[in-house]
């Protein structure tokens, strides 16, 4: 639940640590004895607003409470909840956490997920925001909104390594709901320094976005922000090259962002009107126009004639990206390579 994932192959898989322990089955005689749903909770306690403070009524015969400290016990205790056959499943953490529930789930749960349950807990919370849940919303509160039964569908991202050149698809993957590449794995940075002096969520998000426009119109030309990433894109199952306005280099890109959330904080547009699906945006190059425009295109606003100075968005079943350099997902670094980015299967959480 906290560190970096090196390398795809080092992530622990369920199927496999099932197989150690039996197959994943509900007890359902168990779960017959309790009246009310039964809910697992994955608590971090390492998540900002978790740290120092208990869970609030964790003392409820139909509530289990785990605390993984890392994602091989994450798997195990999704194994052990699928067992119980629970209801609901709590994720009691930020953006972070959410993809490690999900990425660990995926083998343990297959297509009978529980309705999920987030409680916004990070530093960054991009899914509570687009899941319009409040900024601060305790359990006994979200309790009540499962009793409500009031829910809607997210598809994650599958992001899943590729052998580009070959067309195989490796082992590795991971689920989450934003990927940015290029400055946007810069700029993170930035985010961390904002974190410290004590800025989250959408503030953080506004003092980066305008750390990004800066770079961008008065570095020099030999700054590495400017720069950009060697970057590949290719679109849908025919492996269409996304198109390229040629400035700073056909084979690189200053910012690419991929998403299938529909609102983002502030209220920001950086894929156009709202919609659904799995979602591209890219700068190719940080022309000084362009980066002056950048508060609007954040805003949703886009013209034909902004391709040719660089901006494009596009929507795809599926987006073959290959990397020079890192790129991170829901908070996190993940190495350079060779990926495919498609739609998982649909997920049921609770809202107010």
């Amino acid at each position: 639940m906290h560190g970096f994932i090196h390398e795809f192959d080092q992530l622990p898989r369920a199927s496999s640590l099932a197989e150690s322990r039996g197959s994943i089955r509900p007890d359902r005689g168990a779960r017959l004895l309790l009246a009310e749903p039964l809910i697992g909770i994955i608590r971090n306690p390492r998540s900002h607003r978790n740290r120092g403070r208990e869970l609030e009524l964790a003392n409820r015969p139909n509530l289990l409470v785990e605390t993984p400290r890392t994602r091989e016990a994450l798997c195990h205790t999704l194994i052990e909840f699928a067992r119980r056959g629970i209801d609901y499943l709590v994720v009691d953490g930020g953006d972070g956490t959410v993809r490690d529930v999900i990425t660990c789930g995926e083998e343990v749960f297959g297509d009978h997920w529980p309705t999920l349950v987030v409680l916004p807990k990070g530093k960054t919370n991009a899914l509570a925001v687009d899941l319009g849940l409040p900024n601060v919303w305790s359990l006994g509160e979200a309790l009540d909104a499962v009793a409500g039964g009031h829910t809607i569908e997210r598809r994650p991202m599958v992001v899943t390594q590729q052998d580009c050149q070959a067309g195989t698809a490796g082992d590795g993957r991971v689920r989450g709901f934003i990927l940015g590449a290029g400055v946007f794995t810069t700029a993170s940075q930035g985010v961390q320094k904002a974190h410290r002096r004590g800025a989250f969520n959408s503030f953080a998000v506004g003092l980066i976005s305008a750390w990004v426009v800066l770079q961008g119109m008065f570095a020099g030309n030999a700054n590495p922000y400017r720069q950009g990433t060697r970057m590949s894109i290719r679109l849908g199952r025919q492996r269409r090259p996304l198109a390229h306005s040629g400035r700073g280099g056909t084979d690189r890109r200053f910012l690419t962002f991929i998403s299938t959330l529909e609102r983002f904080p502030l209220g920001l547009k950086p894929f156009g009107p709202v919609r659904p699906g799995l979602k591209l945006a890219t700068i190719d190059f940080p022309l000084r126009r362009l980066m002056s425009m950048l508060p609007a295109l954040l805003a949703g606003f886009h013209k034909p004639w902004l391709e040719e100075m660089g901006a494009h968005r596009a929507d795809a079943d599926e987006i073959e990206l290959a990397l020079e350099d890192r790129f991170i997902l829901d908070g996190e670094y993940f190495p350079a390579g060779c990926y495919v980015l498609r739609q998982g299967q649909p997920l049921r959480f609770v809202v107010p």
